[in-house]
């Protein structure tokens, strides 16, 4: 008998990439769930051995679907498959049920591994009934956006790592937001997100391969206190000590974050010394001042939040509009690499 497998993220692209290296000699039926209300709605009415589940996802995350599961009669083996590496995602995950956690992006021998030692999948059973997963068709191909957004969903879980363990929090993460914005909608996403009247920045500038872009790490003002609070700062706050936080905690979410979009790519970007862009400003005055670099822009946007502490960051690589069709390539054949 097939087992049953359902594979729950809301990227495409990790969707197909994890159902390729599920094992090619494993008697398998797959099915997709886009976000965890969609996977709880498919296993309320089916039954389904096998659950790989992301937690960064909209409309229900991982955790929420896996406390959900908590109440099913008859719930599948849930394997969480993500980018957020943060020990205590990990520790969380097997506490709400998970059997086991495998970090994205997971290889064939890998997985493969860990099946076996889940004894959820063992060798020379037989099962000579290769994995098929369709290929998508020309209406289906993956576009820049959605891979972009992957390669960042899995670089920003490995900077979160890095700021929970100097900060020894949690880290939660949302799921990043990929657009081609003018300056003037910029501005309107940054008011949205920052939600404070003012916020000071550090800017980076990276280029390599032909692909130039900025990152902007953005502060609410009414984190410093927090912040201070568990680097172990007892000093008053000036703003000479704000300026120490924010490029303490810029180089620690920007450099790894960086350090996983440059392996992913096979690009080793080269870096400009970080700029304090502003302090106690209003997020107008920031743009106002690169208004004449950004024009338009492919902008990726990702917010921090620490649990527990009013601490909150958006950090955002803006491409310039030279770099979109040399980046559009390369992640083209990232994707044909995994086909």
């Amino acid at each position: 008998m097939s087992t049953r497998v359902l594979i729950c993220d809301d990227s495409k692209i990790a969707r197909k990439q994890l159902a390729r290296i599920l094992p090619t000699d494993w008697d398998v039926e797959v099915d997709f769930a886009e976000d965890g209300q969609e996977a709880l709605d498919m296993l309320s009415s089916s039954v389904f051995d096998i659950l790989f589940l992301d937690l960064n996802m909209p409309v229900k995350d991982g955790y929420e679907t896996l406390e959900a599961l908590q109440s099913f009669e008859q719930s599948p083996a849930v394997i969480v498959v993500s980018g957020d590496v943060q020990p205590k995602a990990i520790q969380r995950v097997k506490e709400m049920g998970a059997i086991a956690f495998h970090k994205k992006p997971a290889s064939a021998e890998e997985l493969r591994s860990l099946l076996i030692s889940l004894r959820l999948f063992s060798v020379g059973d037989d099962q000579q009934n290769k994995v098929v997963v369709e290929q998508p068709t020309a209406a289906e191909q993956f576009t820049l956006n959605e891979c972009l957004q992957e390669i960042s969903n899995i670089a920003m879980g490995r900077a979160a790592s890095v700021l929970a363990e100097m900060l020894n929090v949690f880290v939660k993460l949302p799921v990043p937001t990929v657009n081609i914005l003018e300056v003037s909608e910029l501005q309107m996403a940054l008011d949205y997100s920052v939600k404070n009247d003012s916020c000071s920045a550090v800017s980076q500038g990276y280029v390599g391969s032909g692909i130039a872009f900025e990152t902007l790490l953005i502060f609410s003002d009414s984190s410093f206190p927090d912040m201070a609070k568990l680097l172990g700062v007892t000093d008053t706050i000036t703003r000479e000590l704000e300026t120490e936080l924010l490029m303490d905690v810029s180089s620690v979410l920007v450099g790894p974050f960086m350090a996983a979009i440059g392996k992913q790519l096979n690009i080793d970007f080269s870096h400009s010394h970080p700029l304090l862009l502003g302090q106690h400003v209003k997020i107008a005055d920031l743009i106002n001042e690169k208004k004449a670099t950004w024009k338009r822009t492919l902008a990726v946007e990702i917010v921090y939040e620490v649990e527990n502490y009013q601490i909150s960051c958006d950090l955002i690589m803006l491409f310039t509009e030279d770099s979109v069709p040399t980046l559009e390539n390369l992640l083209s054949f990232l994707v044909e690499e995994d086909e």
